[in-house]
């Protein structure tokens, strides 16, 4: 989980969660928090911003915005600018940073033995596992279909003293990016994944996971020889589970499923109500 001091799941319930980023304290949806009573109901009075949906799915914030790019949290080596959008999101998914730290580790042990992992992170989203993969001494590709996404991305890796890393930013549909490596004969050391449930690439191209993840991991498959030296794939839709992505893996990489592990995504408060976040599976 990112350190304490730059962020904290305060409270959950009603089909929301209580979180505090740095100094910032935010009320916001959370589907996984439906069904759920609040643990301190008083604790909600304390959020500076709110959001509330609305009928196109997008919504609105209510309360004091932060000032534009003043607004920061770090984890590792990496530093995260965050910013209200309209969907809802702030630019980081806190789940995410035992992932990060797993990365870093996997890319750091290759380097202490001479090896210089090529790494392709797809969805990437603000950059999370790029700049922990850039840090650690790997060079990385990062894919994303939304240009504002990979700027913020840039900016990212910025912040955090790493924009002379060896990245290449590149904004894409991720399935038509991998096929086009793999008719190349492109060859990568290593894939991170953390598709959404849909989605349309940049030139309007769409994306369903049920009907496109499998064939995306076989062509990972292609991109590492079936033989990566790791890959991760994390999923926050319903019904993609630990056991379900473990066999999305086993289907793609038969011959390493021994290696293969799955665990739940979470996020806990302090005392140790857990909410659920999502699925990882790790190869």
């Amino acid at each position: 989980m990112l350190q304490t001091r730059q962020y904290q799941l305060l409270d959950f319930g009603d089909g929301r969660r209580l979180e505090r980023f740095s100094n910032l304290v935010i009320d916001r949806p959370c589907p996984t928090a439906e069904g759920m009573a609040k643990a301190d109901p008083t604790l909600w009075r304390t959020a500076e911003l709110r959001f509330e949906r609305d009928d196109s799915g997008d919504g609105r914030w209510i309360g004091a915005q932060p000032p534009p790019g003043a607004w920061t949290v770090n984890h590792g080596p990496a530093t995260f600018e965050l910013k209200p959008t309209p969907q809802g999101q702030l630019g980081i998914f806190p789940e995410q940073a035992d992932n990060w730290d797993w990365i870093s580790r996997q890319v750091a042990a290759a380097a202490d033995a001479g090896r210089t992992l090529q790494v392709l992170n797809l969805f990437a989203y603000t950059g999370g596992s790029t700049l922990a993969a850039a840090a650690a001494g790997a060079e990385v590709v990062h894919v994303d279909a939304a240009k504002t996404v990979v700027a913020w991305a840039r900016r990212n890796a910025a912040l955090s003293g790493l924009d002379s890393c060896p990245i290449r930013w590149i904004t894409e549909d991720a399935v038509k990016f991998v096929r086009r490596e793999c008719k190349r004969g492109n060859r990568y050391d290593a894939v991170i994944l953390d598709p959404p449930s849909y989605g349309h690439g940049r030139r309007g191209e769409v994306w369903q996971l049920a009907r496109h993840l499998p064939g995306l991991l076989q062509a990972c498959a292609e991109l590492t020889g079936g033989r990566p030296r790791f890959l991760l794939l994390t999923c926050h839709t319903p019904g993609f589970g630990p056991e379900r992505l473990a066999d999305l893996l086993t289907g793609a990489f038969s011959s390493l499923a021994g290696s293969i592990t799955a665990h739940p995504l979470t996020l806990a408060t302090a005392s140790s109500r857990h909410l659920p976040a999502g699925a990882a599976a790790r190869l």
